[in-house]
């Protein structure tokens, strides 16, 4: 029977010979290349859910109404239309709450995800030749998910995203020369800007950046496929690992369900970002220890971590202090990131095709650099953190801050130094092993 329907539809498509070729598709078999796994599953499933919300959300902070639904704690409260909604979303729609908070949780474990697949391409040096595009690819689709989560719980309108907006506000009008038009054309006016920006985020977080993200996410794929995948064989010209069936299917099909068991498990049953807590947003209100989703927690390190110091020119700021936080150091990060397939090529010279990964040790210098990058930027992360500690062990917030400012800059040279030396240590272990093992074979041979 189900040879017959095979037939019968190879005849009418001639399927048959690319069917074959991609069942037979090898796949890797290490378990660090499921991280990218993670990551799609984790956006297939934020579209999903993405979707359902869009039904009941009401991109609109024109209409405004003073509220006297079931949450007692917000009656009388004035609010607009797109924090009303989210709020009855959460509390009467059925499974509302639930898949509102599996959304967010998805959307926290697909930037960790490609933060974890980033980690493994660096150290591994995946990132050579010939799938330096599909770094770039990849990097790109990491800078624009940051992009799409800011926007996401920015919509929401209630206190803590209306002051991560009012961040981002200053943040733009801190660019030299272009900030104050920038800023003015997204916002449409000062800030809290005009009814249409809400408008302008929805567009942008449900069509515009999902597509760019879907597209960079289908791009990846293909070039991924084209080049086939790295490994940790010695075989540069001989590519193994399992088939796309029976071997790679069933366990991808496996981690799926996982993925999407554990978000729907951590949307059930650990709550994230509770909005009826934080209230509906008012400029001339705020809330002590506002923190962003973990992934953004580096930018508001940065803005801490600076000084209160502009470049001024006689009595025209030049460069107001968000810059040197919010767009400064981002960009130093990821002009690193980007930038860095060319840097170790013109350092080491290496310009030949790599199909073979090398382990972390086998690069000492490549490894303590992004040992001390992680560091750097980790540091700066808890640094956004430091009011939070002012609260909770009732440490001095200026104190605090400017330990962060020494350490950010020590450790991360310690982190570099360290991280080397373990990598030669290592390398000359592996080589002592080896003489012993060589000089056993020839004992062994001798008698």
């Amino acid at each position: 029977m189900i040879r017959k329907l095979v037939r019968v539809l190879d005849q009418r498509t001639g399927a048959a010979p690319f069917v074959k070729k991609t069942l037979r598709y090898v796949f890797p078999d290490h378990w660090s290349f499921l991280l990218g796994e993670v990551a799609l599953y984790a956006f297939i499933l934020l579209v999903a859910t993405g979707i359902y919300l869009t039904l009941f959300f009401d991109p609109s902070v024109a209409d405004r109404s003073v509220y006297h639904g079931t949450y007692a704690p917000l009656q009388g409260e004035e609010m607009s239309a797109a924090y009303r909604s989210v709020v009855d979303l959460s509390l009467h729609v059925k499974a509302g709450l639930l898949i509102r908070q599996t959304h967010h949780w998805a959307a926290n474990v697909f930037i960790a995800a490609i933060v974890l697949h980033l980690f493994r391409i660096f150290f591994t040096g995946a990132f050579r030749k010939p799938r330096d595009l599909t770094y770039y690819v990849g990097l790109t689709m990491l800078t624009v998910s940051l992009l799409e989560g800011y926007v996401g719980y920015s919509m929401v309108d209630d206190l803590l995203s209306g002051m991560g907006l009012a961040i981002g506000y200053s943040v733009a009008l801190s660019i030299p020369v272009v900030g104050a038009n920038l800023a003015a054309l997204l916002w449409g006016g000062p800030f809290p800007g005009s009814p249409a920006f809400e408008s302008r985020m929805y567009i942008a977080h449900v069509f515009l950046l999902p597509i760019l993200i879907g597209t960079l996410l289908g791009l990846h794929l293909l070039l991924v496929a084209l080049r086939h995948h790295t490994q940790f064989t010695r075989s540069e010209h001989r590519v193994t690992g399992v088939p796309a069936f029976p071997g790679q299917a069933p366990r991808s099909l496996g981690l799926m369900f996982a993925v999407f068991g554990v978000l729907f498990l951590l949307g059930g049953l650990v709550q994230i970002n509770p909005i009826w807590l934080w209230g509906p947003y008012h400029v001339a209100e705020s809330t002590n220890g506002a923190q962003p989703d973990w992934y953004l927690g580096w930018l508001i390190g940065a803005l801490r971590l600076m000084p209160g110091w502009d470049f001024t020119i006689g009595n025209y700021t030049v460069v107001p202090n968000p810059f040197w936080g919010g767009v400064l150091f981002p960009g130093i990060v990821f002009g690193i990131l980007f930038l860095w397939p060319s840097i170790e090529r013109a350092l080491t010279g290496d310009r030949a095709f790599h199909n073979v990964l090398d382990r972390p040790r086998d690069a000492p210098w490549r490894t303590a650099f992004g040992v001390a990058l992680i560091m750097w930027v980790f540091l700066v992360f808890l640094a956004g953190s430091a009011d939070r500690a002012t609260v909770t062990f009732g440490i001095d917030y200026a104190s605090l801050l400017w330990v962060y400012r020494v350490v950010v800059w020590v450790l991360p040279v310690v982190a570099l130094v360290v991280t080397r030396r373990v990598c030669v240590e290592l390398q000359r272990g592996e080589r002592l092993e080896e003489r012993k093992a060589a000089k056993a074979r020839q004992a062994a041979e001798a008698r």
